[in-house]
Parts: structure tokens; sequence; C-alpha cells
């Protein structure tokens, strides 16, 4: 039998590792004191006591590092369940799934996540990496609008034929599913989920259950 499988996965292991002690490092500079310029690939690079063209090599750019960051708190924060909220039938159950799924993901690194969104309007490369991520977050909430939408008798049945009002709802919902949200409503003595009962209170409410 040929050994070249094991090989590469051998060599495969210690690629895997130096990426997440990039991540890591990456986490923990926006997680820290340092003022917001800090966040640079030459930065991550010291954090993470690897050359800069060490990262350059795994991320290809500060975009692909932030990119990468943005699936590596993912991950962490279990996002991967939140397909279950596109394939619960129940509409109530679909967004109590929604709800819960971003509420574990914006607690994956408080800090980080707070200080990446405030990057976002000082660093034009983590603003365009932001804003397709909260677009992702947007486009999901529109699936789920108007699947509530062309329900028979559901919430929203009413609203089916009016795309103002429906987008109008879908723009209510990306901001109550925020980080920002989610932390202003936690406060600051209170682990991030704890917020997740207020905001599907608020989420029901702006889609009409009753």
């Amino acid at each position: 039998m040929s050994p070249r499988p094991y090989n590469l996965g051998k060599r495969r292991e210690p690629v895997e590792a130096a990426r997440r002690q990039v991540l890591d490092a990456a986490r923990h500079l926006l997680g820290g004191t340092a003022g917001y310029t800090a966040f640079t690939v030459e930065a991550v690079a010291r954090e993470a006591d690897v050359a800069r063209a060490t990262v350059y090599y795994q991320f290809g750019s500060k975009t692909g590092l932030l990119e990468a960051l943005c699936d590596y708190l993912a991950d962490l924060g279990g996002m991967s369940g939140l397909a279950e909220a596109f394939t619960e039938p129940d509409p109530r159950q679909a967004l109590h799934r929604l709800v819960a799924s971003f509420g574990r993901f914006w607690a994956a690194d408080r800090p980080a996540m707070r200080r990446l969104r405030a990057l976002a309007a000082l660093d034009p490369d983590v603003g365009a990496v932001i804003t397709a991520r909260d677009q992702r977050r947007r486009n999901g909430l529109a699936v789920l609008t108007g699947r509530l939408a062309g329900r028979a008798g559901g919430p929203l049945a009413a609203l089916a034929a009016d795309a103002g009002r429906l987008d109008h709802i879908v723009r209510v919902l990306t901001v109550l599913t925020s980080f920002e949200t989610f932390d202003g409503l936690a406060g600051p003595d209170q682990q991030i989920t704890a917020a997740v009962p207020d905001v599907l209170r608020l989420t029901e409410a702006a889609l009409q259950f009753g």
C-alpha cells in the first residue's frame, strides 16, 4: 500500500497548526488593548511569532486573513448549526434556531467581534469583509422572511405581494440580529447569549407572531 495519503496528512498537520497559530494571534490582537491601527499583517505576524511572508503564504492578503478569521470565529461559534433554521418546517422554531445561532456566534469571542465591528468603520479592508458578512446574514433573513410570507395563514402571508414591506422587515431583522444589538442588550455584566430571549421577543414582534 502506498504511504502517500498518510504522508500528505502528516504534511498538512504543521500547515494547519501554523494557520491556527496565526488566527489565534489575530484574535488576541483584536481582543487586546492595542490601538485600532495595530491590526496589520505585520502586527499579526509579530503576535504569532512568524514571518510576515508566512501570513501571506497562508492567507494571500490582509483580506484573506480577515475572511479566514471570520470563518474561524464562525466555527468557534457553531454557525454550522444555522442550516437547521432553514430546514426547520415550523416558522417559530426556525426563528428560535436562527436567533440562538447568532447569539452563539457573537459570543464566540466578544472582544474580537467588538473590535472587528468598530474597525470596519476605520479600515476599508475590514469594512469590506464585515459588510459582505452582514449581507450574507441579511440574505439569510430574507430567505426566512420569504418562507413566512409564502406560508398560507402564516404571520406574513398578507404581505406576500408587498415587496417594500417585506424588505423593511428584513432590514429590521438585520439590525435585531446584529452584534451591536446582542452586545447592547446583554450589557457589560452578562454573557452575550443572555440577550437571546430579548432578541427573540423583538424578532417575533417584527414578524407579527401572535
